[in-house]
């Protein structure tokens, strides 16, 4: 028997891998979690609770946002939002725990809801258990990331996850991080919370993934749309605390020192891989750069594989499934002697930034990651306001681009800063994964509907190929 430990069982990534190995046979599976109540932080603190409260922020801002709307504008009820959020959580952890546990009552599967800690190579302690495995899958998710600046500890601050069951905001805050997060929970806290925030952004505009139009525009949507105020250009100093309990942030910016008072400090200043209480040091692996190959296995011993944000490659839920399914397929390969392969997947982003009103979505390619790869290629450029539609629902701003092959028609990208481009990434997805010919693409969907904004990528780029097919 191969027997194989997987810490951190509860989590997507850690699910995964167990789905996968439960029922091969030679395999022994011991699954390892003490999550309480369990259920994975996708589930718990992360993707659904998110989206649970921005809807809450995203039904004011457009009641705000629609002039045809009469009345008093209402406040968001935060007793209410977090009361919802808990009990449709609850019920999605439950459903994930009752998954797992549908796998430990499988042969030759035990469940040991304790925490596990590594003593030697491939052995955990777990509770007043010892494990010898085969192999090791690391699968323990990420946690908040609290950054070392001078005076953080002499300050109170709030993270994502506390914002997440925040019951009252305070009236003005500074916020460190705009990196996703900050894109998603930033609008939140200004509609939902009414609170005036000033927000630390290092570089020109937020949005470092995308080519600069969309990071502009997404600056502009909020400084204007939520009055929210970005420092571009902006590294923060220190903090220390304000005589009256607020706190104090001392910032370099553009080669200047200025200092910026609020009541709150926010720090979405994102996660880092979950491996504090594992007891690396009693093994031979060193986390770092580069310490996780993309066949998963851990460079220093090939029958440990980290998947999902511990592996600190790429924090998103259906990365961790993916490498998750990777990691099953390799150490089955590895226990035979064959070759591994390398976990590979298309870049497919989606930020709920403007509560979700006006997401950002990215599959494959951008014009700069296009000519970064010495692609020769097509780029062509759409606002939303081009279509009509998007008037008439009210959601006017934002943009997309298309990036195609400039001699075969294939698509390679596609961008969408809009209403519905989260929901437009899957559409694209399939036709950057596929490698289909933009020229052969129907571009004729039902009209009025958002999706005719591809509609116009599609011609435009199709227009610019070189060739016929």
């Amino acid at each position: 028997m191969t027997h194989v430990a997987i810490v951190g069982a509860y989590g997507s990534a850690g699910v995964a891998v167990a789905g996968e190995l439960a029922d091969e046979p030679g395999v022994e599976l011991t699954l390892i979690d003490d999550g309480d109540p369990g259920g994975g932080l996708c589930i718990l603190r992360g993707c659904m609770p998110s989206k649970e409260v921005l809807s809450a922020g995203a039904h004011r801002f457009q009641a705000r946002h629609d002039d045809r709307l009469a009345g008093d504008l209402p406040d968001v009820d935060l007793d209410a939002v977090v009361d919802t959020k808990d009990e449709h959580v609850a019920g999605f952890a439950e459903h994930r725990r009752a998954a797992v546990q549908d796998l430990a009552e499988r042969e030759d599967v035990e469940f040991l809801r304790d925490t596990a800690r590594f003593v030697d190579d491939r052995t955990l302690a777990v509770g007043d258990r010892t494990v010898d495995a085969d192999y090791v899958v690391v699968a323990t998710g990420s946690t908040v990331n609290v950054p070392d600046l001078p005076g953080i500890d002499e300050v109170d601050f709030r993270t994502s996850a506390d914002v997440l069951d925040s019951r009252s905001f305070p009236d003005s805050a500074l916020v460190m991080g705009f990196g996703y997060v900050g894109m998603e929970l930033v609008p939140y806290v200004a509609e939902a919370g009414g609170t005036s925030l000033t927000v630390v952004e290092h570089d020109a505009r937020p949005l470092d993934e995308a080519d600069p139009a969309f990071g502009d525009t997404l600056a502009d949507l909020y400084e204007e749309q939520f009055d929210v105020d970005i420092l571009r250009h902006t590294h923060e100093q220190r903090l220390e605390p304000t005589d009256d309990g607020g706190v104090r942030l001392h910032v370099e910016r553009e080669g200047d020192h200025e200092v910026h008072e609020a009541d709150e400090l926010f720090l979405f200043t994102g996660r880092r891989p979950n491996l504090d209480r594992l007891g690396l040091e009693s093994t031979r692996l060193v986390p770092g750069e580069g310490w996780v190959h993309d066949t998963m296995q851990a460079r220093d011993d090939d029958r440990v594989f980290v998947v999902g944000d511990a592996n600190g490659k790429e924090p998103i839920l259906h990365v961790a499934k993916e490498q998750g399914f990777q990691a099953a397929a390799n150490i089955l390969a590895h226990s035979r002697g064959d070759a591994l392969e390398p976990y590979e997947n298309v870049h497919h982003h989606v930020v709920f930034s403007g509560l979700g009103v006006y997401p950002y979505a990215r599959v494959g390619h951008s014009k700069a990651s296009a000519e970064a790869a010495g692609i020769d290629h097509v780029h062509v450029t759409r606002e939303a306001s081009d279509d009509g539609v998007f008037t008439t629902k009210d959601t006017p701003e934002g943009r997309a681009s298309l990036v195609v092959d400039a001699d075969d028609g294939t698509v390679l990208g596609y961008q969408g800063l809009h209403h519905h481009a989260d929901v437009m990434a899957k559409t694209m997805q399939v036709v950057v994964e596929l490698g289909l010919d933009v020229r052969e693409v129907p571009d004729r969907a039902f009209h009025p509907t958002t999706p005719e904004i591809l509609d116009g990528l599609f011609r435009d780029a199709a227009a610019q190929v070189r060739t016929n097919p």
